[in-house]
């Protein structure tokens, strides 16, 4: 990334935050409020930069605007700068948040969801009258002309708010899955880091086959969407007094709170910290998702005046109750797991022989033969985005049956088994066409889950089409350092050779597919075994995915 590309970022920034074209003075200002100490002279040099991109356009004397490929570019194109935005955006609202709860006045952070059907809308009242949320005060408006529901709900970034404005800095640390066990709060199963990933934590597990809000109502064991944060320890009591005065006034989302470097809920705490669970805001919508009822749910975007909402319902307390010891056993993060797998690869490119990582996934037994003619068609059709082996194994389970693909982590490990270190970064989202743009990318390393899995789930990819090839498919960044590139470039084009889906291979410091590569390094985008798996779900083929399961021997695979 060149030193100028953050400041032209900010400007496109900028020009899309305005209604009317905006001169350079204007834009110099903005630059300076948002840290950037750059003068009107060095602002126009940008511009024109800029408008040679095509990114921007010139009105005149009235300034710039931003054009519709600069929105485009800013959307999708900077997914990098993204990665980090994720994080600060979340800061943001958090100091904007003023609401003081001693006065009930003033600004929470809200979702804003849209609920199409009516019987969704009586659904997720059920859940806040059981006081799974943060707080039951909403502000609904319904349609005139349907029976479609919008609800502004608050945000337990708000508990965050209210607490810096107290003097008690609050550090979002994840956001996950939460499991409930007779109604108690009991781990974590699975989580994802606030600074390492492009779409919000809470967003990526809004899917009805991720959370069972329903069965806690029912059952009282299930999962919630939840949030992480750790506070200073000397702030622990203070924090405490804060959070039994805001359940007085209706905002009752901790769900626990431990002691000074005390683990909680599966999660590591350092020593002068304290660790603090909330439940996700949106935990009602989800509980309609499960229902496969059309609800759009926006995550912590907004804010709204307090004294604007109203309680959906009169119930103050929830039915899940605090835990009653930390004895969790700590949750696995991905790394972890994927790098002892790596450890084990052991495939000899010479003889085509040895030991790689796959992904087990599962269809009920009447559907394989139709599940492996669509995979077929899709590497076909795309033999440069598809790797072709596969391999059919038998499930525990008499009506399943598993089909096992190459994880792109085999890469990793056929290259530290030859003396080169290779590092996972990101899996994302890879957007094709004539210039391919990763348009989303979690971390490996701060995550739980295997990213693929997500964007499978919240059905983001677009893999299966019978007239077109793919237009958005799984892949990953990994890294190597500089000075094993000749030798790294070598062993990745063999395996190209044999089938790999190896992608790109970057040059040092390069944007590859505008994924940030760190210094002294080189990038290398590499397609998922998982990208066959996922056009099954897209043909809406009944699939259980499955992520890095097993070491497999290469010879033992299929061909498509």
């Amino acid at each position: 990334m060149s030193d100028s590309e953050p400041r032209m970022i900010e400007i496109l920034r900028i020009l899309n935050e305005q209604e009317n074209p905006t001169g350079s003075k204007l834009i110099a200002e903005e630059l300076k409020n948002r840290g950037f100490n750059l003068g009107e002279r060095a602002v126009r040099y940008h511009m024109q930069i800029l408008d040679e991109k095509g990114y921007t356009e010139k009105m005149g004397y009235s300034g710039r605007k931003i054009t519709e490929l600069g929105k485009d570019v800013l959307e999708k194109g900077l997914i990098y700068n993204q990665v980090d935005f994720a994080f600060s955006k979340f800061e943001e609202m958090i100091y904007l948040c003023d609401f003081d709860y001693l006065s009930k006045k003033g600004k929470v952070v809200v979702n804003t969801s849209n609920i199409y059907e009516k019987k969704a809308y009586e659904v997720i009242k059920k859940v806040f009258d059981a006081g799974i949320c943060v707080s039951p005060y909403v502000n609904t408006k319904k349609s005139s002309r349907s029976n479609s529901y919008q609800m502004k709900t608050i945000c337990g970034t708000t508990i965050d708010g209210i607490l810096l404005n107290n003097g008690i800095p609050s550090i979002p640390l994840y956001g996950g899955l939460l499991e409930i066990e007779d109604n108690i709060p009991t781990k974590f199963s699975e989580l994802i880091s606030y600074k390492k990933t492009s779409i919000a934590p809470l967003d990526a597990f809004i899917d009805k086959d991720m959370t069972s809000v329903l069965s806690i109502l029912e059952t009282g064991t299930g999962s919630i969407p939840a949030n992480f944060r750790v506070i200073p320890s000397d702030a622990r009591d203070k924090t405490i007094n804060i959070i039994n005065k805001l359940k007085n006034i209706g905002i009752n989302g901790i769900l626990d709170i431990g002691e000074s470097g005390e683990n909680i809920l599966g999660i590591p705490v350092t020593e002068g910290m304290t660790g603090l669970a909330i439940a996700g805001g949106i935990t009602p919508f989800c509980a309609a998702k499960e229902m496969d009822y059309n609800v759009d749910i926006k995550i912590g975007e907004d804010f709204e005046e307090f004294e604007n909402m109203k309680p959906i319902t009169k119930n103050k307390n929830s039915i899940l109750k605090a835990p009653t010891n930390h004895t969790s056993s700590k949750i696995p993060f991905l790394l972890s797991k994927s790098w002892n797998l790596i450890e084990k690869t052991d495939f000899n490119i010479e003889n085509k022989e040895g030991s790689i990582i796959t992904n087990v996934s599962y269809v009920d037994k009447k559907d394989i033969d139709k599940s492996l003619d669509l995979m077929k068609n899709v590497y076909k059709k795309s033999p440069e985005h598809i790797n072709p082996f596969y391999k059919i194994i038998e499930s525990e389970n008499d009506d399943k049956i598993g089909i096992a693909t190459i994880c792109s982590l085999s890469i990793d490990g056929i290259l530290i088994n030859n003396g080169l270190i290779c590092r996972p970064k990101y899996g994302g989202l890879l957007e094709l066409g004539d210039s391919p743009l990763f348009i989303e990318l979690i971390s490996y390393s701060g995550s739980s889950i295997d990213p693929h899995k997500i964007f499978i789930s919240k059905n983001m990819t677009s893999i299966f089409n019978e007239y077109t090839h793919p237009s958005r498919i799984l892949a990953s960044v990994k890294e190597i350092p500089f000075i094993a590139k000749d030798e790294s470039e070598k062993l990745l084009d063999e395996l190209k050779k044999i089938g790999f889906s190896i992608y790109k291979i970057g040059k040092p410091r390069e944007l590859i597919y505008n994924s940030k590569i760190n210094n002294y390094n080189f990038g290398i985008v590499a397609g998922s075994g998982l990208n066959t798996i996922a056009s099954l779900k897209e043909a809406n083929i009944n699939v259980e995915v499955k992520a890095i399961e097993k070491i497999m021997s290469f010879e033992d695979m299929d061909h498509l």
